[in-house]
Formats: structure tokens, sequence, C-alpha cells
């Protein structure tokens, strides 16, 4: 008459469900991506992601202090610079916004944290794509890389510890690390945007880099419906010196974050991009969720896929929430 299986025994109390639990979600996973605005005199949030601001100098500083402070893992700068133009040439600028602000947080935190760089044109091209175009208006592939070589080099002097090519070109590691290793920057490592997909979770980011792209992205970025083209993106930029890889976006695309820790020989980064944060707080901003449950349990949910890194927009306040709740029950 009695069940002999009774899995219910071990979730009685907290003391037992965190007794059991299986899958940890710390400050250190996590990795809080910042934006940084060319002129700007005070922080301004970004319409579409309501608590995500437009840093100033100052306030980037004061932020990722606080970030610190927090016990996040790292820090993501992305600039958005006052001009643009065909070559995105402000990204290889030892006074571009991003090289300023990298050397402006390298000074405010040095070591405390793992700073990290976006190594990418689309913020800085008028035309918005993620490398300078040809007579026809296509991607030149080769042409960009070398302008990658140059931005990454500006950014490792600029005190980054980690680039992160986020671009999607063929032979963009492979390029990058000879560019370092050349100049002798052979302790900087590459957090390569390996699985990156062509989604439609990106529309706030674009936002947020004021982009100037019309058209898509989808001769470079992965088509959504594909698995395996992965793998093998994964494997050529391991196979070219990457030292952590990353699947964009996360929640939509959990299941090649599985695939790719069960196989990768490094570190994996997942990113939970602009559109999944924006969803949350819309749906936080109607009374229809709780902030902080769903966030902790979309945070559990990539790390049980797998992921050791997390980029989230809400890595400072997650890792306070964690701090405050070590047993990780949700009740």
């Amino acid at each position: 008459m009695y069940p002999a299986d009774r899995p219910r025994r071990l979730r009685r109390n907290a003391a037992l469900r965190r007794l059991v639990s299986e899958t940890e979600v710390r400050p250190r996973h996590l990795v809080l991506p910042m934006f940084v605005r060319e002129g700007a005199s005070e922080p301004v949030d970004i319409p579409s992601m309501p608590g995500v601001p437009h840093h100033t100098r100052d306030s980037l500083r004061r932020a990722a202090v606080e970030a610190v402070s927090a016990g996040v893992g790292g820090l993501m700068l992305f600039g958005v610079p006052a001009e643009r133009d065909a070559t995105g040439s402000a990204a290889a600028d030892p006074d571009g916004v991003l090289n300023v602000a990298l050397r402006d947080v390298a000074a405010e935190v040095g070591d405390d944290t793992v700073i990290m760089a976006d190594t990418c044109l689309d913020e800085f091209t008028d035309h918005g794509h993620c490398g300078v175009l040809d007579e026809a208006g296509n991607v030149d592939n080769d042409r960009t890389l070398r302008l990658y070589g140059e931005m990454a080099l500006a950014q490792a002097e600029s005190g980054a510890h980690v680039l992160g090519p986020s671009g999607m070109m063929d032979g963009q590691i492979g390029a990058i690390r000879e560019a370092l290793d050349a100049a002798g920057f052979h302790e900087t490592s590459l957090l390569a945007y390996s699985a990156k997909y062509a989604s439609a979770f990106y529309g706030p980011f674009r936002d947020a880099v004021d982009s100037q792209l019309s058209g898509d992205r989808k001769t470079y970025q992965q088509d959504p419906a594909n698995a395996r083209e992965a793998g093998r993106e994964v494997a050529l930029d391991l196979a070219e010196g990457a030292d952590m890889v990353m699947v964009k976006p996360a929640l939509s695309y959990l299941d090649l974050v599985r695939r790719t820790a069960e196989t990768s020989s490094v570190p994996v980064a997942a990113y939970q991009v602009s559109g999944e944060y924006s969803m949350i707080e819309a749906a936080v901003e109607r009374g229809w969720l709780d902030r902080r449950r769903t966030v902790l349990e979309t945070l559990t949910s990539v790390r049980r896929a797998g992921a050791d890194i997390v980029l989230t927009y809400w890595a400072t306040q997650a890792a306070r929430w964690l701090c405050d709740e070590p047993t990780g029950d949700a009740e």
C-alpha cells in the first residue's frame, strides 16, 4: 500500500535540501557586463534595460568597486563612442572610450577582479556590423581580423585581463592570439564567443550600444536551428588557442551549454543576454514574477546546464542575494 521510494524525504526541510543540493551558484561564477558612454555627464538608464545604465567614467569606477565588493567574478566592459566611422577606428585608439574605461577600472580595482573587454567593432562602426565591409557591402572576414588584432593590443595595453572576441569571424581567435603573443602579451586570456547565435534576444543590447546596424548578422552569427555547427566552432576556437569558450544567448540554448560543457577542455561561459534580462524585468514590473526567485532560478539553470561562468546584468544584485541566502533555498 505504500511507495517504496519516497524522494520527498530529502525535501522535508531547508537543511536537508541544502545538504543534497546538486548545483551551486556563487558570486564568483558571475560576470557583470557594463556600458560606458563617451562624454556622458551622468549615468542614465538604458530605456529597454531598466536598471542597467550608460555609465560615465566616474560612475563606472564606482559600479566596478561595488561589484567587486559584492564578490562578482569579473567585469565585461563595452564602450559607446561619440563618433563612428567605416572601420571602427576608435576601437584601437588608446584614447577611445573603451580603452580609457579599461585603464580607469584597472586603476580602481586592479587584480581584485577579472577585467574583460568586448573585442568587436560593432559599437564603433557607422554601419553597425562586427567587421569592415567590402565594396559589395559584405563583411570582409580577413581585413576584419587585422583590425581585431589592433583592437586586442590596445585593450591588453589598457589593462584587460581577458579579451572577448564576439564578432564570429572565421579565424579570429588565432589572429588575435598571434597579435598578442607577438607583442609580448602571452598572459592575456581569450574568451571565445564560439557559439554566438543570430538571436532575436539581442534587441535591447543594440539599444544599449546605440547600434547603427540595418539588416542582420546572419552571414556570421549562427543559425538558431543548428547544433552540430556549434561544436565545430568550439573545436576550431580551441585549436586556435581559446582559453575559455562561450555560448550566447544562455536560456534558449541550454542544450548547447550542456553539449559544450561535456566536450570542452576549458571553462565554459554562457551570456544571459539583454532580451532575457528585459523580459524578466518587464514581468517583474507588472507583478507577474518575483525578481529574486526568478533571477536565481535562471542562473541556477545555466549553471546546471554546465556553465562555469555566467555573464548577467544582475551580477551585483544576485551576488548580494547569494551572500544573504547562503543556503540557496528559494522558499
